[in-house]
C-alpha cells in the first residue's frame, strides 16, 4: 500500500518503495528549500545578517580613519545603530558603538543627527572603560 502516490513537489507519479515521498533528490532538495524559506527568519539570523550589513555600510563609508556622515544617509541604507558588537567609552566620556572594528558615535550638529565614524585603534583596548557586550 503506497502512502504518497506523488511527489510532494513537482506532483509526478511515484514508482519504487511505498514510502517515498519524492521522485529524484532535486524534487527533495526544492521542497525542503521552500518549505525552510517559508518559515520566519530565526533571530540569531536576524542579528547576523544586520551586524553583516551595518558593518558593510560602515565599511564603505569610513576610507579615511575617522569620518563624519550625516545619520540619515547611512539609515537610508539599512543601517540599524541598535546592532552592535561592543563599545569604548573614551576619556571624555563619549561612547563609541563597534561593529567588529567599525565604529560610530552619534552627534548632533546643526540640529541634524550624524555619526562620526572610526576604526578600532590598539590603544583603545588598554583603555580601561572600554568593554564588550556578552
Amino acid at each position: 500500500m503506497r502512502l504518497y502516490k506523488k511527489c510532494l513537489h513537482c506532483g509526478k507519479e511515484l514508482e519504487g518503495r511505498t514510502d517515498k515521498k519524492f521522485c529524484d533528490p532535486q524534487c527533495k532538495s526544492s521542497f525542503q528549500y521552500q518549505k525552510e524559506k517559508e518559515r520566519p527568519e530565526r533571530f540569531y539570523n536576524k542579528v547576523d545578517n544586520q551586524l553583516k550589513l551595518n558593518r558593510k555600510i560602515l565599511k564603505e563609508y569610513n576610507k579615511g580613519g575617522k569620518v563624519t556622515v550625516r545619520a540619515e544617509m547611512l539609515l537610508k541604507l539599512g543601517f540599524d545603530p541598535n546592532f552592535f558588537t561592543h563599545y569604548w567609552k573614551n576619556q571624555k566620556d563619549d561612547v563609541y558603538l563597534f561593529v567588529y572594528e567599525y565604529g560610530f558615535l552619534t552627534r548632533k550638529e546643526n540640529g541634524k543627527e550624524k555619526y562620526v565614524l572610526v576604526i578600532w585603534q590598539d590603544y583603545m583596548i588598554k583603555n580601561p572603560k572600554q568593554s564588550k557586550i556578552n
